[in-house]
This record gives structure tokens, C-alpha cells and sequence, in this order.
């Protein structure tokens, strides 16, 4: 869903940078207000048995994977024709690490947390390959929605199984960052899709299924925050999930709402990349 053209605009570093900005700092702002709350809750990352002993930090190898996301995903701003491909390619490095961190985690109590996160990744992959076109498929936008829908799927499988397990399943933080993450969800599907489905819609049913596929990110943003009220250690997986979906929103009102301003296909990338990266690195921290 992040493979569009950059509307015929030169990208430059001057131009990527303040936008970049303002996108790592929203990402700040949403950390610091998850650990605030984490904190007024005063819910410790070790509570549960099972959070003892099981984070497996960084080896070098991860720290060079999480390198080469980093410079594949700069590369796709001024990339020109190759921008595509460099997007694949720090896509494909992120399933690497996931399946490198769900090798690692084999042992702990994290390892079903870790292979769930790694077949989230790996299904993102596959959408990204279905919405670049790889493949000529005719229906090419309901299925990459469904290849993503169906790695949040596991997302949230790994949320609520790790979140049971670890003893961290309270019922407030659980389902009160839920509710609150599918009125977001909804909100943001009213504003960016329902209000404006007539002017520029060209398949009537497609607007229609992006609700469900909306709530669906949503969920995955409303339990991911919920771990994170009560563990802080999860706060990259809560601002991962909500910059997916706000990723997802903003692609929305470009294909249903008219959305148009200059950097859109980029923003678009700028919020999905960085929240693929940060739930994938989740399972290390």
C-alpha cells in the first residue's frame, strides 16, 4: 500500500528533512504520553514470572539488520525509479530480523510472542509485495489489505497470548486502550473515507471494507497500548501499531478522500515504515 509515485516532485534532502521531523517527533510524543500514563498506572515491566530474564537484547547481527532498514529506508526518499525497490528491501530486512529474534527468543518466555511477531512481518511482506504490483493480480488492493489484516491478526494473537502469559492482562488497560483505539479508528475512517466515499470512490464496496480493516489495526494498537500501560518495555510495540494505522488512515484519504498535498506518498511511508520496524524490535526489548 506505500508503493505510489511522489506526484512528479524532485525529492531532495531539504525537502525529506522537515517532513522527517515531524514525523519522529510525533513519534516521541506518543512514547512519552504511553510511558506517562505507564507510570501514573505505576504497572512494572517485571511484573509476571515470565517477564524475568526473557529480553535478549541487541546482538550485532540485529544491530546491522536494523542498519541496513535504516539505509534502504533513506534510500527510498530519493531513490527516484529504484524508490520502490529499496522500500521492498527494507521490508524484507525487517522479516529477517524477526525471524532472527524469534530464533533467538526459542528459549525464554517470549517465543511465541517472537514467532507471532516475525508472521506478522512476513504477511506485512507479502502486502507490500501485492500493493507493489509484483504480482499481477487484478484485485491487487484487496488482497495486500488482506495479507496485512491477516498479520495483525497475529499481532494481536501475540499480544493478548504474551499479555495472559506474563500476567499482563488487566482488565482496565486491556480493553479501556481498546475501546479507545476503535473510536480512533472509526473516527479516522469517518473523516478520511465515509464523509468524501461519493467524489472519489471508484469501487463502492472498497471504502465499505476498509472499516473492518481499520478497526482490525486499531485493535492492534488498543492491546499493544494496553501491554504497555502495564510494561514499558512494550511502548515501541504500542507506537509501532499506532503508526500503522495512522499510516493506513492517511493512504485511505488519498485512495477514497481526494487526499492531495506534496510529500503524501512519502508521510505515508515515513509512519508504516518506522511502525513495522518498532513492533518487529519489540520482541528484543
Amino acid at each position: 500500500m506505500k508503493w505510489m509515485t511522489s506526484g512528479g516532485y524532485p525529492i531532495t534532502l531539504s525537502t525529506c528533512a522537515p517532513m522527517a521531523t515531524v514525523v519522529w517527533r510525533m513519534t516521541d510524543y506518543l512514547e512519552y504520553n504511553i510511558v506517562r500514563v505507564a507510570v501514573l498506572l505505576d504497572r512494572r515491566a517485571t511484573k509476571g514470572v515470565a517477564m524475568q530474564g526473557s529480553l535478549i537484547g541487541l546482538t550485532p547481527w540485529l544491530v546491522g539488520l536494523w542498519g541496513l532498514w535504516a539505509i534502504t529506508l533513506a534510500s527510498s526518499l530519493f531513490g527516484g525509479r529504484l524508490a520502490g525497490w529499496f522500500r521492498l528491501a527494507s521490508s524484507f530486512t525487517l522479516v529477517i530480523a524477526g525471524w532472527n529474534a524469534a530464533w533467538l527468543n526459542q528459549s525464554t518466555a517470549d517465543q511465541g510472542f517472537g514467532v507471532l511477531i516475525a508472521m506478522g512481518m512476513t504477511l506485512g511482506f507479502v502486502g507490500d509485495l501485492l500493493m507493489a504490483r509484483v504480482f499481477p493480480l487484478r484485485r491487487y488492493l484487496l488482497a495486500g489489505m488482506a495479507a496485512f489484516g491477516l498479520g495483525h491478526v497475529a499481532y494481536i494473537a501475540a499480544a493478548l497470548s504474551l499479555g495472559n502469559t506474563a500476567g499482563l492482562n488487566a482488565a482496565g488497560p486491556r480493553f479501556g486502550a481498546w475501546i479507545v483505539w476503535l473510536a480512533i479508528g472509526g473516527f479516522g475512517w469517518l473523516l478520511v473515507v465515509f464523509r468524501n466515499r461519493k467524489a472519489t470512490a471508484a469501487n463502492a464496496v472498497l471504502p465499505w471494507v476498509a472499516l473492518p480493516y481499520a478497526l482490525l489495526l486499531a485493535s492492534t494498537a488498543g492491546f499493544a497500548t494496553g501491554l504497555a500501560l502495564q510494561a514499558r518495555r512494550f511502548v515501541p510495540f504500542a507506537v509501532g501499531a499506532a503508526l500503522f494505522l495512522f499510516s493506513d488512515l492517511i493512504l485511505a484519504g488519498r485512495l477514497f478522500g481526494g487526499l492531495r498535498f506534496r510529500r503524501l506518498d512519502d508521510i505515508i511511508w515515513l509512519t508504516y515504515g518506522p511502525g513495522q520496524m518498532s513492533i518487529v524490535f519489540s520482541s528484543l526489548l
